[in-house]
């Protein structure tokens, strides 16, 4: 059963990366294409700001959040873990940077979507050159990504917590 959360939490996250790596390779294409065609044609595409900064960006930030959390490479600081023993410093520490990092991304999550659902019932855009480009599906990144990564941090958690397992080796959802 573990190892089918494992597979499935591990493939969303995943994914949802490789969405956040294909984001930049089709912003990379379309800048390219926005210069030459200002440069070459005195014709950029319209709107190429917007479109970047209303999905290709929030796409490459939002995210591969939950692929960084599961593979271990969010920031952390270990400013009090020293004052701890061997043994709380092993096993209570990363449960309590789980339970405390499930809970940022939950409320994340919450906060976020609502700022998303209040900007679809609004129906946002933005103008350029007299041509209204929608921006609220881009604001549904963000719970999704943060969603997916209390997912992760929970998972974290729970793994954390698992009986039968080695302490040294029970990190939870690593690469």
């Amino acid at each position: 059963m573990r190892a089918t959360i494992d597979r499935a939490v591990t493939s969303i996250s995943s994914g949802l990366a490789l969405v956040g790596a294909l984001a930049v390779v089709i912003m990379l294409v379309h800048i390219s294409a926005y210069v030459v065609m200002r440069i070459f044609f005195a014709s950029p595409i319209p709107a190429t700001v917007e479109i970047v900064s209303s999905y290709y960006m929030l796409a490459v930030a939002f995210l591969p959040i939950a692929w960084a959390e599961r593979r271990g490479e969010m920031i952390s600081i270990e400013v009090f873990s020293g004052l701890f023993p061997p043994l709380m410093k092993r096993l209570l520490v990363p449960l309590f940077v789980a339970v405390v990092t499930f809970g940022a991304y939950v409320i994340l999550t919450y906060t976020t979507w609502l700022v998303a659902a209040r900007e679809f019932q609004a129906g946002s855009f933005v103008m350029s050159l007299n041509r209204a480009i929608p921006v609220w599906p881009g604001f549904f990144m963000l719970p999704i990504g943060f969603a997916l990564a209390a997912l992760v941090a929970f998972y974290r958690a729970v793994a954390l917590l698992a009986p039968g397992e080695d302490t040294n080796t029970r990190s939870g959802l690593q690469p």
